[in-house]
C-alpha cells in the first residue's frame, strides 16, 4: 500500500502533505527531524491520510492536494476524518 498524508505542525499548525509506503515509519523521521523539508517545524502529528495500491496513483494524489488544494479546503478535510484510523495506523 501507498498512502497520501497530512501532517500537522504543533508548533507553528502549518500542514505538510507527502506520500509514502510506510506511513508510521515515516510520521517519526518527519518528528526526529530527518526529513529537511519539514524538520525546522517539528514536532507533528498525522492529521490525515488516504490509501492506494500503487505509488502513481498516491504521487498523483499528493500532487493535487499541493497544488489544487488550499489550507482551508485540506482542514475540511481533516475535521471530516475518522481520527480513529489513525491511532490504528500508528499503533497507538
Amino acid at each position: 500500500m501507498f498512502y497520501v498524508y497530512i501532517l500537522e505542525s504543533l508548533v507553528v499548525g502549518s500542514l505538510y502533505t507527502g506520500q509514502t509506503n510506510n506511513l508510521p515509519d515515516r510520521v517519526k523521521r518527519h518528528n526526529r527531524g530527518s526529513i529537511r523539508a519539514t524538520k525546522h517545524k517539528a514536532p507533528y502529528r498525522l492529521a490525515y491520510f488516504e490509501e492506494y495500491a500503487t505509488r502513481s496513483q498516491a504521487m498523483f494524489r499528493e500532487w493535487e492536494l499541493k497544488t489544487k488544494w488550499n489550507t482551508a479546503r485540506k482542514k475540511k478535510l481533516i475535521a471530516s476524518f475518522d481520527k480513529s484510523l489513525i491511532s490504528r495506523m500508528l499503533g497507538l
